[in-house]
């Protein structure tokens, strides 16, 4: 048989296709075949973003040399070779680190075809019925394009139009505008400094130069699937100002759908479009490589495939695929992509002010202002809630069923709140259930024997994978038709279509899969399967955990049984990364057992951090943890306070931080340092509140404040004889001890004066009479000009 390759041209008896034989171009795929391994051939496929269909032909293969003849047919169905150019299989070899292969391959397509691969016009790939027009008719782009945006804006608006804020209320679905409120944002600047954004609006800096890949980052529940869902409304409506209705398309892909899903144009075509889509895969590929296309990963943390290496969303995120795309990707401040480029942006949620509280409950809950001050009120008196409803989920939760006459109001801890929430949402349920089909008290009992889903829970959380999806058909014979269509009814479980979209010409598989309506309420029920785990002494956490990333887990634990809480503490605490969650989870107890002491004892001995980064709930919780040190009398080495101080309460006298919360004096206190923000000025009454604040810690013994300056004082206070004080300017030289009431140079033993002392400008000649402490503030203000507590502190004085 003579050695040929097709392809078709236009022209001919009635304009019907014929063949061009291009002589040996089939002994050059043999030849090619020859030349591939195993470990080439797979990294191909992910470079050629094959579906998962394919890669998993590929890997079947009987042997090496099948595998490699499917692989040599594959890429040129899908023009990756072609008679005339292989320049697409080149470069990807070259990409990766392969250039040997690259010239062997090249040697083979000049031997047997004689090609030099000069620019000759390449005819193309074999054509298929899916992806090229009839011959002598022209593409149909803009019309298929307008089907793609048309169908993007239907799936787009079946996800913003069915936002439920309490689970259990299903006949109350909004649309995202009608309930989104503005979280905080804070963009990174430099290392460890963020700066605070107007608005989501600002995500994408106009400048240009600025990262087409923006992290957004955020605790959980902090709002960040809302805020992306947002952004599609922004899109599909059009709306004025928002630079998201901007770009020819925007798509949103949940993170948590794509488990092996190869490519982009696969993910848009199985998640993205309507099943009776008539856009084939190839048309989705074709048009968003000639598109300004935004793309919203959403819930990267429940990425099933984030542990692989050459997953085609860490392939996007690194540049090595689809440079035109603008990325952003959500994520829990815990699970960020790792090796990310220096020009990839970072944007952090800081959840609802008081402000965005009352606007939401204003704007969804009521607009009577006696019902809005009471729900207001306990959110300012009970610091736990304060802290919770910093998160709006939580905040949006609490307006909700406090509006209805709950009593969450009283609640004092994480799991208290959590706990009466499902309360509240069984309860409802139950209730309008009750005399249907189950009597309520069949309904209770199916309500609390929930072992079986605990058990799921626990082993999806802690597994590499974190896969929180389920077949229907599996959860249902797992915990039982009852028990399921109850937790589906309170909305604690959810159902979502899924479609599968197989090798071309096949048959797209559908089934309805179930998760969690929030991975919060993963971790609570999987909290309940942890206590059981840890009453065999003999358990040990597994290594692979993220103790960060599934701190409610833990927190719910002890909150849930003291027991059990103290014995998930004492393994916590065994772990060399456990100390934050020992800090997170020792407050949830109601009693500190010896074992819970000492465990304690072992990590305030080393000193405790306050960064202005921490989470209101991990600063919360620090300052309960230390609270709880000095009542049990143990003694706490060091506190220090990292850029988070913000002034003294003059009444209290505890330590106002940044973020809003106290730090009251701790009576088994050793050392006190104060890290003020670069270039800070203290007043005179914040010095004399730090003074007297210090008056109160009996045991203190040093106190440090750092890159500030201090305020000039005549005299101190006499019962800081005790109290070793030191001051560290930003200045080379000036660090300085509090002797006596006076200010000792720590080096050269200098004493800093107020008086004046005559000074010599060696330019002029003259002499200059100047302060010494005034000398010292000038180059202060000098060295700290350009940092962001000196520049605010000039735009106030103009």
């Amino acid at each position: 048989m003579a050695d040929s390759s097709s392809t078709y041209q236009a022209g001919g008896s009635g304009d019907q296709p014929k063949k061009s034989i291009i002589p040996g171009f089939g002994r050059f795929k043999v030849a090619l075949s020859t030349v591939l391994t195993m470990e080439i051939i797979m990294q191909l496929a992910y470079i050629f973003e094959y579906p998962n269909c394919l890669i998993d032909g590929l890997r079947k293969a009987d042997t090496t040399t099948s595998c490699a003849l499917l692989m040599v047919s594959g890429m040129e169905e899908r023009g990756q070779i072609a008679p005339h150019d292989i320049s697409q299989l080149l470069d990807s070899l070259k990409e990766i680190g392969n250039p040997g292969t690259a010239s062997t391959v090249q040697e083979l397509f000049l031997k047997h075809t004689g090609s030099q691969l000069d620019p000759v016009p390449s005819p193309g790939p074999v054509p298929t019925p899916d992806h090229v027009p009839p011959p002598n008719q022209e593409s149909d782009v803009p019309d298929t394009m307008s089907t793609f945006i048309q169908e993007l804006k239907e799936t787009g608006k079946a996800l913003y139009d069915k936002i439920q804020p309490i689970p259990y209320i299903k006949d109350e679905l909004d649309s995202v505008d009608k309930v989104f409120i503005e979280v905080g944002l804070e963009r990174r600047v430099g290392k460890d400094s963020w700066k605070k954004l107007g608005s989501y609006h600002d995500i994408f800096p106009k400048e240009k130069g600025n990262p087409r890949i923006q992290i957004i980052e955020g605790d959980p529940g902090y709002g960040k699937s809302t805020l992306a869902l947002q952004m599609v409304y922004d899109w599909c409506n059009e709306v004025s100002g928002s630079p998201f209705s901007g770009p020819d398309i925007l798509i949103c892909l949940n993170l948590r759908q794509l488990k092996g899903i190869t490519s982009i144009a696969q993910a848009i075509k199985q998640c993205s479009l309507p099943f009776d889509s008539k856009l084939k895969l190839l048309d989705v590929e074709q048009l968003i490589s000639k598109s300004n296309i935004w793309v919203i990963f959403d819930a990267y943390d429940e990425y099933p495939d984030q542990h692989n290496k050459v997953n085609f969303v860490m392939q996007m995120l690194k540049g090595k695929i689809g440079q035109h795309v603008n990325i952003l990707l959500t994520t829990r401040s815990s699970c960020i992509p790792p090796a990310l480029g220096a020009r990839t942006g970072r944007i952090r949620l800081t959840g609802f002010d008081n402000a965005a509280q009352e606007r939401y409950i204003r704007k969804v809950v009521t607009g009577d202002d006696e019902v809005v001050k009471k729900v207001l009120k306990h959110l300012n008196i009970n610091p736990t809630l304060g802290v919770l409803c910093r998160a709006p989920l939580f905040s949006v939760m609490y307006a909700h069923l406090t509006h209805k006459g709950s009593m969450l109001h009283e609640i004092s801890s994480v799991t208290g709140f959590f706990g009466h929430m499902i309360s509240c949402f069984l309860s409802h349920t139950q209730n309008k259930l009750s005399g249907a089909d189950e009597s309520p008290e069949n309904l209770q009992t199916h309500a609390d024997t929930h072992a079986a889903l605990d058990k799921l829970a626990f082993e999806a959380l802690t597994s590499k994978m974190q896969q929180l999806v389920w077949d229907r058909t599996f959860f249902v014979g797992e915990l039982g038709e009852v028990f399921y269509k109850l937790y589906v009814d309170v909305g604690i479980l959810v159902e979502e279509k899924e479609t599968h979209i197989p090798a071309p010409g096949k048959v797209p598989q559908h089934k309805t899969v179930v998760r969690f309506y929030h991975k919060l309420f993963g971790e609570w029920y999987a909290a309940y399967h942890l206590i059981e785990c840890v009453k065999s002494r003999s358990y040990i956490l597994p290594e692979n955990i993220n103790l960060y990333d599934l701190k409610f887990l833990f927190m719910f634990a002890c909150g849930l049984d003291q027991p059990g809480g103290s014995q998930v503490i004492k393994l916590l605490g065994e772990r060399k990364d456990g100390a934050e969650s020992v800090v997170l989870c020792a407050p949830q107890l109601k009693e500190w057992s010896h074992d819970i002491q000492t465990t304690v004892r072992r990590i305030v001995s080393s000193g405790i951090d306050i960064y202005i980064s921490d989470s209101r709930l991990l600063q919360q919780s620090t300052i309960q943890l230390l609270e709880l040190a000095s009542q049990h009398k143990i003694p706490i080495s060091q506190v220090m306070l990292l850029e988070s101080f913000s002034s003294v309460d003059p009444d209290s006298l505890p330590l106002v931080l940044r973020s809003g919360l106290c730090l009251p004096p701790l009576s088994t206190l050793k050392e006190l340092v104060i890290w003020t923000e670069p270039g800070r000025e203290v007043t005179v009454d914040e010095w004399t509140g730090i003074l007297n604040y210090t008056n109160q810690c009996q045991l203190l013994k040093k106190l440090k404040l750092d890159l500030c300056l201090l305020p000039w004082m005549d005299s101190f206070p006499t019962s800081l004889g005790s109290v070793e004080v030191r001051w560290v300017t930003a200045i080379d030289g000036h660090e300085y001890t509090l002797q006596s009431g006076r200010w000792q140079n720590w080096r050269s033993g200098g004493i800093l004066t107020r008086g004046a002392y005559d000074d010599l400008n060696e330019d002029s000649g003259e002499i200059l009479t100047r302060g010494a402490y005034d000398d010292l503030v000038t180059k202060f203000r000098e060295r700290c000009s350009d940092t962001p507590w000196q520049e605010r502190r000039r735009a106030e004085r103009e």
